[in-house]
């Protein structure tokens, strides 16, 4: 396994303001970075929106927090064509819904199942067998140090198996 937290674009950190001293970029550098973009997926969510005819939809609710979502998807011939959500939640459960409904989009049913599976091995120790298949959901790696927050991460991912395999009655992360 690789761990989640490496140094893969030191353009980003420049870009997002961090300073560079003879190359090296800390730990406390790339968290601080990873907290921005929860931040920014949290307030400016991608994907919030509803689709007039979803081919799915799923209601997802973690009774632990109070987070509620709402998923909207668009299959076709296997093909996650679209994806959205609506909802009110944690800035942990609205940003990682918000990532899960840009990685997902045109993908297989088979490639978002695999994905979920990465995404629970991501959240609960910290790291991937593939960091190139788990993209910017590495942001959500920290999550592993807090288990009260794993449910809230995993809500949208657990609504999303539910709305894909036809689960019934209301999602949770259970």
């Amino acid at each position: 396994m690789v761990a989640v937290f490496r140094l893969r674009d030191l353009n980003v950190l420049v870009a997002a303001g961090f300073s560079l001293q003879e190359n090296e970029v800390t730990m406390n550098d790339l968290r601080d970075l990873y907290q921005q973009m929860i931040i920014d997926h949290s307030q400016h969510p991608h994907n919030f929106c509803t689709l007039e005819q979803p081919s799915h939809s799923k209601e997802g609710y973690n009774p632990l927090c109070g987070d509620k979502i709402t998923l909207y998807i668009n299959e076709e011939n296997g093909i996650i064509t679209n994806v959205c959500f609506q909802g009110s939640g944690c800035a942990i459960s609205t940003a990682s819904a918000s990532l899960m409904t840009d990685i997902v989009k045109n993908k297989t049913v088979t490639e978002v199942l695999e994905l979920f599976d990465e995404f629970q091995k991501l959240v609960t120790t910290g790291k991937v067998d593939d960091p190139e298949k788990i993209g910017k959901l590495s942001i959500l790696a920290g999550v592993s140090e807090f288990p009260m927050r794993v449910k809230c991460a995993t809500l949208p991912w657990h609504t999303l198996k539910a709305a894909l395999t036809k689960e019934e009655g209301v999602a949770s992360a259970e």
